[in-house]
């Protein structure tokens, strides 16, 4: 190898070391080690441990109805925040991209809940629930809003969607308005010239130009909503009862409250690794083959 590209390459290596040092140390050795201590019955205590091979994963499917539950549960966010988030955050984009003068103030105001700690939201909208939405119910006609929002299993759920989405649609909106941006004016136009209507023009031309925006924002509401945490525990804390518990959670209980299980709850935390890896390879593969129709 000559002098100077040898130089090159170290100075390169030089830059990343830090940054790979710090991914090292807090998150791709805790990854192999949590694999690693999930075929065995470690309490995160004894350094003496056995191994039992596949019996924390028999476990958990077969015998551990509460992380089944909390599995099904954090499906069903899944779903509604994939659909949801995407939906609004898109719908906003478009809106925003069409105002010319107040484009700056709209997309500050849409923004700007996604700068709150998710946790801290989780807290103010408790209030919400709690207080001002009884509030309004009573001096208004508006009876339904008088739920109990965060005590019924049945409602809990939306009011975990609706935090969520206040929380989270802004950041994917600032990634759809900046794949809007790059769609050539000329082609709209032409469309128009051609006949088209407004939406017509969105999906035949729009649509499949901002593809990649969708495989991205798809990609990261799927890895976010599978690793939700904050919002469920700031709200109801899994409750009433466990019907609103998230995988996350049923994780974090296992480890730190249930005689200190670590290496059942690092067999359950390589299961949802496999999940999220099956979705999102799966997801991936099919926005990428609508990226290449388009």
């Amino acid at each position: 190898m000559p002098i100077k590209k040898y130089k090159n390459v170290l100075s390169l290596l030089a830059f990343v070391a830090p940054a790979l040092i710090i991914y090292s140390l807090f998150l791709l050795i805790p990854t192999v080690g949590g694999m690693y201590y999930s075929f065995t019955d470690w309490n995160g205590l004894n350094p003496n441990y056995s191994f039992i091979g596949l019996g924390n994963f028999i476990e958990a499917l077969r015998e551990d109805p509460d992380f089944v539950n909390a599995l099904l549960f954090t499906m069903k966010y899944v779903l509604f925040m994939i659909v949801l988030q995407n939906v609004f955050a898109l719908v906003l984009a478009v809106f925003i991209e069409t105002k010319t003068r107040t484009k700056g103030f709209f997309r500050t105001i849409f923004f700007m809940p996604n700068m709150i700690s998710t946790i801290i939201s989780a807290f103010m909208w408790t209030f919400v629930f709690s207080q001002v939405l009884p509030q309004i119910a009573e001096k208004t006609a508006m009876s339904f809003l008088d739920q109990l929002w965060i005590g019924d299993p049945k409602v809990s759920f939306y009011s975990i969607i609706i935090v969520s989405l206040w929380n989270g649609v802004g950041y994917m909106m600032i990634i759809y308005l900046a794949a809007l941006q790059g769609v050539p004016q000329s082609l709209k136009e032409a469309a128009v010239i051609d006949g088209a209507s407004p939406f017509q023009t969105f999906r035949k031309v729009t649509l499949p130009m901002i593809t990649h925006a969708v495989t991205i924002c798809f990609f990261l509401t799927l890895n976010g909503a599978f690793k939700v945490y904050e919002v469920v525990y700031g709200l109801t804390g899994g409750g009433p009862g466990r019907s609103t518990q998230v995988i996350t959670m049923n994780i974090f209980e296992e480890a730190f409250s249930n005689n200190f299980r670590y290496g059942y709850a690092s067999a359950k935390s390589v299961i949802l690794f496999v999940i999220i890896l099956i979705f999102t390879f799966i997801q991936i593969g099919v926005m990428k083959r609508k990226e290449v129709e388009a």
